[in-house]
């Protein structure tokens, strides 16, 4: 601030009693005044007493007199305000939005050209990508300092991407800037069992400016348009929507229309065609469980998981196949020589939130041929074998932890390479992949063998490469949960499948390719900290 006050000439700098006269008379007294408002929505929201004309050439952009263009007797300027307006819109358009309700504190000078909407037009596109004719704001009364202040700028720290608390079924919520709202979409795996096929989503909730007095937020749940509804952000990477009223979601026929209707959405088929009776259960119970947080629900925040050129494919969030309890969305991360698949949405064994998978990626497999992969017995064989050496493994290591705490002679011996944390015994997943691929070739035939249910019967004939893992299964509430043996199957950048040998049934995961903006975590340790978080609530 001391600074700016240097430069408009309204504080002590070198020179400041060499000003001429008549660069004085033309400033006048009052553009030394400093102004107290720090508010976004205050920056540039005074008054214009005086100099109308140069107000108008900042917008229109008409060329000013020769004797505002250059300081004195022809010397370049040594204050800001000796600049042409049009220049100090530039460079005023230039900084960041938060900066400018302090810039707008110096003087009255620098207040009157931050009323200028070329600078906050600027701002909206550069910094939350609105592309929209924002001058045909002008027909309603709402400037493009009202959209940035009270629209974009207040609700900043809902966009990104949050999880519904939504019992154990959860769900996946992208905020954005979309033209001149800010909307709340529900992304739903497609229909089952159509793994391949692209997200579908829903408008839950959109904020927009009606007038220039403050944010108007809409519920758009429901068949009857969009109505009045409610934002309360919690607390950090937490806020809450409420609907006001809630009758726009009721239907004429009551709840076996609502059912029907609800049905089609999320199934893409009436109940008449599910002939399984569990099924028909599971989709039921979601019915009236989730129908109950129509007019209130809370979300929490959650973040893309980081990658490192040592992953073996690139992490993100995929669709895959459950069963009776149809697609469900999976955060695949990786974490040094594991990787895990996080459920983003859940069902009421595995509820969201849980780690329902588990790849130990120093542990690769080499598959049987063909033919004897078509054998059920043989690829539990393999995989029991593998499971009972990372036991052994595991048993070693907190041995050997053991004898290391009460012997400080042993703490200091080098550790086994066989699953220690050394550099011997540390492998990542490039490097582990890279040994399987020495041992097998780039691609393998791959086909599930005898026995083993998949909904999905299109699923890739060849592999890159096999990994030993866990998945986890529960009975009907999350009770008596359990790790259990398994095969992760990696087919491309794109898929990647999870035998559960226990089970004898098989899920397919295909990537969302949806590019979604302010989801990067900002650090490992806060991405980590998020899982741990959402694991918490949901047990």
């Amino acid at each position: 601030m001391a600074v700016c006050a240097r430069l408009c000439g309204v504080g002590p700098a070198r020179g400041c009693r060499r000003r001429s006269a008549a660069r004085e008379q033309r400033r006048g007294a009052a553009d030394s005044e400093p102004d107290t408002d720090t508010d976004p929505e205050e920056a540039g929201g005074g008054g214009v007493t005086e100099d109308d004309e140069a107000a108008e050439r900042i917008e229109g952009g008409r060329p000013l007199p020769p004797s505002v263009e250059a300081g004195p007797a022809g010397r370049a300027p040594l204050s800001l305000l000796e600049l042409p307006p049009e220049l100090l819109v530039q460079i005023f358009g230039s900084l960041p939005g938060t900066d400018l309700p302090s810039l707008a504190r110096v003087c009255t000078t620098f207040r009157r050209i931050l009323s200028t909407d070329t600078i906050w037009r600027r701002r909206c596109r550069e910094e939350y990508g609105v592309c929209e004719n924002l001058r045909k704001l002008e027909i309603t009364g709402v400037s493009c300092r009202d959209v940035y202040a009270k629209l974009l700028h207040r609700y900043r720290h809902i966009l990104g991407l949050w999880q519904p608390d939504i019992g154990p079924y959860g769900g996946l919520l992208n905020v954005v800037v979309d033209g001149l709202f800010i909307i709340g979409w529900m992304y739903l795996p497609p229909h089952d069992p159509h793994v391949d096929d692209p997200m579908r989503f829903k408008p839950l909730f959109r904020i927009h400016l009606m007038e220039r007095k403050c944010a108007t937020v809409e519920c758009m749940y429901g068949h009857k348009g969009p109505h009045n509804g409610h934002i309360q952000i919690v607390k950090k990477d937490e806020f809450s929507t409420k609907c006001n009223q809630t009758d726009h979601h009721r239907m004429s026929g009551g709840r076996q229309e609502e059912f029907r209707t609800w049905l089609r959405e999320e199934w893409g088929r009436t109940l008449e065609d599910i002939f399984h009776e569990h099924m028909q259960e599971l989709i039921l119970m979601k019915f009236i469980y989730t129908s109950q947080y129509d007019n209130c629900l809370t979300y929490r925040r959650i973040y893309l998981p980081p990658s490192s050129p040592e992953d073996l494919i690139q992490p993100g969030l995929f669709k895959g196949t459950y069963g009776s309890h149809g697609l469900e969305i999976v955060m695949l991360s990786f974490h040094g020589k594991k990787a895990k698949g996080t459920k983003i949405t859940g069902d009421p064994n595995i509820p969201a939130g849980q780690q329902t998978v588990e790849i130990d990626l120093a542990h690769p497999l080499r598959l049987p041929d063909i033919e004897n992969l078509r054998d059920f017995s043989e690829l539990s064989r393999i995989v029991l074998e593998v499971q009972e050496q990372v036991r052994r493994e595991e048993q070693e290591r907190e041995q050997r932890q053991e004898e290391e705490e009460h012997s400080p002679q042993a703490a200091s011996q080098p550790a086994s390479p066989l699953g220690g944390e050394g550099a011997e015994g540390e492998e990542t997943a490039a490097g582990a992949e890279g040994t399987t691929q020495d041992k097998a070739p780039a691609s393998q035939p791959f086909v599930l063998p005898m026995g083993v249910i998949s909904r999905n019967e299109d699923y890739p004939r060849t592999c890159r490469v096999c990994f030993y893992g866990t998945g986890l299964i529960a009975g009907h509430g999350f009770t008596s949960p359990e790790r259990t043996p398994g095969v992760f199957v990696l087919f491309d950048d794109d898929r990647f499948g999870f035998i559960w040998l226990e089970l004898k049934s098989f899920s397919l995961y295909s990537r969302i390719k949806v590019s979604f903006q302010n989801a990067q975590a900002p650090s490992r340790e806060a991405f980590d900290e998020m899982l741990k978080n959402i694991q918490s609530l949901a047990t």
